[in-house]
């Protein structure tokens, strides 16, 4: 059985559409990219999973559990760990005092384990931490009852680089433990790094469901290739390149030894082209071979590029970052989240009023 299954799931607010027709399946011990930029419908389908708020039309399953089921779906989430992007803390207690109400409420196996990763001075209240030590104690609350299914809503965030990566390798140690994530995130290098599948989402709708290897694979290899002389874009002309670009670059020495022995020093012309490359590497190489090669760059597709080009962007002309993007609609935000995509509902679900 599926640890997540949904079929035409759909959320809206009103008139304003959250998710609509969200059908896909998460398999247990995978690790589950839920990829889009903010205000896509990330939070709206986590918040509807974890039964926050009911669905519009569709449903879904987690661990089993209708989650229309009330009943059901209560006991499922006793093996579920939660961790949002902005944690809903009480402000007004210890960081000890809070794990403490936790693990009173769910259990608590794993904390001392935690504790010695993700490090929050539990002896001060949270209103002193700073954004990072308010994200690492809702790690350990999120994992100390050692669930079997985690929901993560872009959980680096406010993590200095160290624990990112650290949180990242946690969460591969726990899927060798058989542990399932659902990982929504925006920042694409993570998901590469941990996700075994994506579902990337785009105005509330999935619109593509791959393995990361394979939306790498289907994207191509960026080829950059120096090489000696005037070429154009037919001298490179191959089956499967394609987005040619051509550019002289200058001179380039060429010390030769003429007839007489004398050392010719004389300068010549290099050329520099640029391609996508879909298809095997050797057919590529021997067409290459026949240039005189002064350089040679072949590496995979940014997912970055992967990913705006399900947004209808020209990978040359993205912003900087994905951060901060719209729904590409030009769309409010869903109604429930705030800009950044984070949802304010799911804080105040998950507040613990000690």
């Amino acid at each position: 059985m599926p640890a997540i299954e949904t079929e035409g799931l759909s959320k809206y607010y009103g008139d304003v559409r959250g998710v609509e027709d969200l059908t896909f399946s998460v398999r247990e011990g995978e690790v589950f990219g839920f990829l889009g930029p903010n205000g896509a419908g990330k939070t709206t389908a986590i918040r509807t999973l974890m039964g926050f708020q009911s669905p519009t039309e569709g449903t879904a399953r987690v661990l089993g559990a209708d989650v229309r089921d009330a009943e059901a779906l209560r006991a499922a989430r006793a093996r579920v760990g939660f961790l949002p992007s902005e944690p809903g803390l009480d402000e007004s207690v210890t960081g000890r005092r809070l794990i403490r109400y936790h693990g009173a409420l769910r259990g608590d196996v794993r904390s001392d384990e935690l504790l010695t990763v993700f490090d929050p001075p539990l002896d001060r209240k949270v209103r002193e931490y700073s954004r990072g030590n308010k994200q690492m104690l809702a790690i350990v609350i999120a994992f100390m009852h050692d669930p079997d299914l985690v929901f993560m809503d872009e959980p680096t965030s406010g993590l200095d680089p160290l624990k990112q990566e650290e949180l990242l390798e946690f969460v591969r140690a726990e899927q060798r433990r058989g542990k399932t994530f659902f990982f929504s995130s925006h920042i694409l290098s993570e998901v590469r790094k941990v996700c075994d599948r994506v579902g990337i989402v785009r105005d509330g709708h999935l619109v593509e469901l791959e393995s990361v290897e394979s939306l790498l694979d289907r994207s191509g290899k960026l080829v950059r290739v120096r090489v000696e002389g005037d070429v154009d874009a037919e001298d490179l002309a191959i089956d499967g390149a394609h987005d040619i670009a051509v550019s002289g670059d200058g001179a380039v020495e060429n010390d030769t030894i003429d007839g007489s022995g004398d050392l010719d020093t004389g300068d010549g012309q290099a050329t520099t082209v640029s391609f996508t490359y879909t298809g095997a590497h050797e057919p590529l190489l021997r067409r290459l071979l026949e240039f005189d090669l002064l350089d040679l760059s072949i590496e995979e597709a940014p997912l970055e590029d992967i990913f705006m080009r399900f947004y209808g962007e020209d990978p040359s002309e993205r912003i900087e970052r994905v951060e901060g993007v719209g729904n590409g609609a030009g769309e409010p935000a869903e109604s429930g989240e705030s800009d950044d995509g984070d949802g304010g509902d799911d804080q105040r679900t998950e507040r613990a009023d000690v």
